[in-house]
């Protein structure tokens, strides 16, 4: 075998010789159990998995080795704050530390197993492996790598001079990562903690030289890795982000404590992306693999997905790409079957090789390539359309590549699945019975020949969300594809920009989903309620559902408007993403497909009580000099602490409910797209109000006639994800507005606000063009106006020839 990768360490492509002839030791950076891992994090287990199953495929002995990390992910700045995540976690479920780390390894290990990843043949716990932990701290203290401080005990980085050869990282680069954790007690910013003196009462706490503490983020893997497989070894695999700090730190210290080498390859899996960011919880976009078995996918269809770029080329995920995948995927499956019921299917039971064929040699030289899996697949559908082998040799190949592919095929065809996925009389047995009923009353009608009304059927069926497909054995009836039935966007872009467009309704609600079905339908049904004589529209964005929301949305965009009386009925319009767009981009959606003169963005927390609401909405926003108006209003004095008040002049409205005209939209401009989180981004909106020169005013009687249900996103965050999130979004406002001091109410000057944008001290106020710079008749251009001495902003506008 000659098995090529890129190798970090070296930044080239090289062949792995082990160091053993015949033998493979291997290492995996395993998860830390205080949540679910989400489905970036299965890409890496996913590529570590392949390497193995090559080698293994070429009757290599591979021992893997994958740590459980039960402690804590001991990152620095958590560990000054005395914080362990795993403790967090527990504290906010009302549970022990073990049973929150039991819970979510058996999670782990569940995942692991649905996409068909091969066990580690060892697993080692963090907690169980604390005295090999002190061990090699006691020895680098000895040989005077590390020193005691404060209780702590430190890796001086200074001590080993290959540090940072992993990340080529310089020491003023290292120091940049840790000054959010300055730590008196460290010689060097780059140093980093082996060792940490438990706070009082902490739970998860061990007696050591140096005081009762635990044990630091890096050494875990260092003590894991060597007790299992030697202190040198052939393979450490990991993600891009474990390259910098952790890995490096694991080089440091393990060298530090051998003296010689400590791995040969250092193999890392890029970052899965959605909407272009790295998938990560505080990002909101890190799906997990329930999750998407609740969208209705195939767990295998993200081993497929994984296939479609090099395992070191940054993936972007979305759920368009993930059904690209599943059709791939049930693709492979009904070919592999149609060849299954023509071979010899005892050979293939026994696993009978097939004879050596160039389809070998083409598709393991793009495995042993660098894992070029999309390379590797292009082979398998050449080999799948290939005339020129018979169907036992085909599929026997197919099924010897599998064990590198592992997408369990030999189990699949073996079993019942691809018979049932055929079988008429088993799939209408998995549909509901109102479906079921109207199937077999279509089939009665066509047996009749009566095809018009059996056609109608068929329409009625697919309103279900069901296709139906005629065969000579009966009809197949199998759910409808989201994107078949429903256009499907990737960005707030995709949508037809409306803002320009007539007015078709009075009002139009905007509001966001987001596995947040209760609130949703309460919401709706709110407004649908007290619609009253208002021609509403509510357009509500699908951001990426993996619960019963998807389903409830589903359902509405079907019907198109509420329930009732036709004559007054409110009209839904569902829009449905492919993935998380995020709160900035989900408004948008809205904003841009809105068709009422004013759009209210709602909050589903928000429950209407009385039609009311729309005529003082309306009485309001009537006036010129309004831009954005609601029923709660924020006040600042320092553009960091932010006060509820009464206004009616006021620095913000609350995202709760927030209303416009919608003729101001070109104006003003869109919502900031950074804003993954809510938190933040309406009070960044209403400055871009205040900066367009219009008043950003309360309606307090609007209190009465709403009710604010607690908000269920900001009550499921633990705290530190309420930190973590709020300071993001804080630092997007803070970026813009941090010269806005002027627009606050408190130091509001009447004389220096210009009202209307003729008035004589705007920027090009009184510009004017000659007939030939004018530009064609409905064709938007802008100039820069002022209504405050220190703010400009674009104003759009049309010309017409007179």
């Amino acid at each position: 075998m000659v098995m090529k990768i890129y190798n970090t360490l070296t930044r080239q492509i090289e062949e792995i010789v082990p160091l053993e002839p015949g033998i493979i030791k291997m290492y995996s950076c395993g998860p830390t159990v205080y949540r679910n891992i989400h489905i970036g994090n299965l890409r890496t287990f996913t590529m570590a998995d392949w390497l193995r199953r090559a080698f293994e495929y070429r009757g290599y002995q591979v021992l893997h080795v994958k740590n459980i990390t039960d402690v804590g992910h001991m990152r620095q700045e958590m560990l000054d704050r005395g914080e362990d995540k795993i403790i967090a976690q527990a504290r906010k479920e009302g549970k022990t530390s073990a049973q929150i780390a039991h819970f979510y390894t058996e999670s782990f290990l569940d995942d692991e197993a649905s996409l068909h990843i091969l066990p580690a043949h060892i697993f080692p716990r963090a907690t169980q492996h604390v005295s090999e932990m002190i061990m090699i701290i006691q020895r680098l203290l000895e040989k005077g790598m590390a020193y005691a401080a404060g209780g702590n005990v430190y890796y001086d980085t200074q001590k080993f001079a290959d540090y940072g050869k992993l990340s080529g990282n310089e020491v003023e680069n290292m120091v940049a990562v840790n000054n959010e954790a300055i730590d008196p007690n460290r010689r060097h910013q780059e140093d980093f903690a082996l060792w940490k003196l438990a706070e009082e009462g902490r739970e998860m706490a061990w007696d050591s030289p140096w005081g009762r503490g635990f044990p630091g983020w890096h050494i875990e893997c260092s003590a894991m890795s060597m007790k299992y497989l030697g202190e040198h070894f052939d393979i450490h695999t990991g993600g891009v982000d474990n390259i910098f700090p952790h890995h490096e730190d694991e080089i440091a210290q393990s060298e530090g404590y051998s003296g010689g080498p400590f791995v040969n390859y250092w193999i890392h899996a890029q970052h899965l992306l959605a909407d272009g960011q790295k998938m990560a919880k505080s990002t909101g976009n890190a799906y997990i693999r329930t999750e998407i078995e609740q969208r209705g996918f195939d767990p295998l269809a993200l081993r497929m997905f994984y296939t479609t770029a090099l395992y070191r080329s940054r993936l972007n995920f979305t759920f368009r790409a993930l059904q690209s995948s599943q059709v791939a995927l049930l693709r492979l499956r009904n070919l592999a079957y149609q060849l299954f019921l023509r071979a010899d299917q005892g050979q293939l039971r026994d696993h009978v090789r097939p004879t050596h064929t160039h389809w070998d040699d083409e598709f393991l030289q793009a495995v042993e390539d660098d894992l070029n899996m999309p390379r590797a697949m292009a082979i398998i559908w050449q080999l799948l359309r290939s005339t020129q082998d018979d169907p036992t040799a085909k599929i026997g190949l197919l099924l010897d590549f599998d064990r590198i592919l592992g997408f369990d095929l030999y189990n699949y065809l073996f079993s019942a699945a691809p018979r049932q996925a055929c079988d008429p009389q088993f799939s209408l047995s998995t549909v509901p019975d109102k479906v079921k009923a109207t199937v077999l009353q279509r089939e009665q009608l066509r047996q009749h020949n009566d095809y018009t009304r059996a056609d109608q059927l068929r329409q009625q069926i697919n309103q279900s969300g069901y296709a139906t497909r005629d065969s000579r054995a009966g009809t197949l009836v199998v759910p409808r594809r989201l994107e078949d039935e429903f256009h499907v966007l990737s960005s707030a872009r995709d949508v037809a920009d409306d803002s320009l467009k007539a007015d078709l309704y009075d009002f139009s609600i905007n509001l966001l989903a987001h596995n947040n079905r209760a609130d949703l339908e309460r919401c709706i049904q709110s407004i649908c309620c007290h619609a009253g004589d208002q021609k509403l529209e509510i357009l509500v964005v699908e951001n990426g559902s993996t619960d019963d929301t998807l389903t409830y949305l589903q359902q509405l965009a079907r019907q198109q408007h509420s329930p009732g009386d036709q004559d007054n009925a409110v009209s839904i319009k569902v829009l449905f993403v492919d993935h998380n767009m995020g709160f900035g981009a989900g408004r948008n959606a809205t904003l841009r497909a809105s068709r009422g003169k004013y759009i209210v963005l709602l909050d589903t927390s928000i429950e209407l009580k009385d039609q009311e609401i729309w005529s003082l909405l309306r009485n309001t926003l009537d006036d010129p000099n309004v831009g954005l108006a609601g029923p709660y209003g924020l006040v600042t004095t320092d553009l960091k602490e932010f006060a509820e008040a009464a206004g009616p002049d006021v620095d913000a409205i609350e995202g709760y409910c927030m209303a416009f005209r919608r003729a101001l939209l070109h104006e003003v401009g869109w919502l900031n797209e950074k804003f993954r989180f809510y938190r933040l981004a309406d009070v960044y909106y209403s400055f871009m109000f205040k900066t367009s020169g219009y008043r950003v005013v309360t309606i307090p009687q609007l209190q009465d006639l709403v009710i604010k249900h607690p908000h269920r996103e900001w009550y499921s965050l633990s705290e530190e994800e309420q930190r973590t999130k709020s300071k993001k979004n804080y630092d997007i406002f803070r970026t813009r507005w941090h010269h806005g001091q002027s627009l606050l109410t408190a130091n509001y000057q009447p004389a220096q606000r210009w009202l209307g944008h003729d008035h004589p001290h705007h920027l090009e106020g009184s510009h004017t063009h000659p007939v030939e710079e004018l530009p064609a008749p409905g064709v938007m251009h802008s100039h820069k106006h002022q209504h405050w001495p220190d703010h400009d902003h674009e104003h759009p506008h049309y010309h017409t020839k007179s």
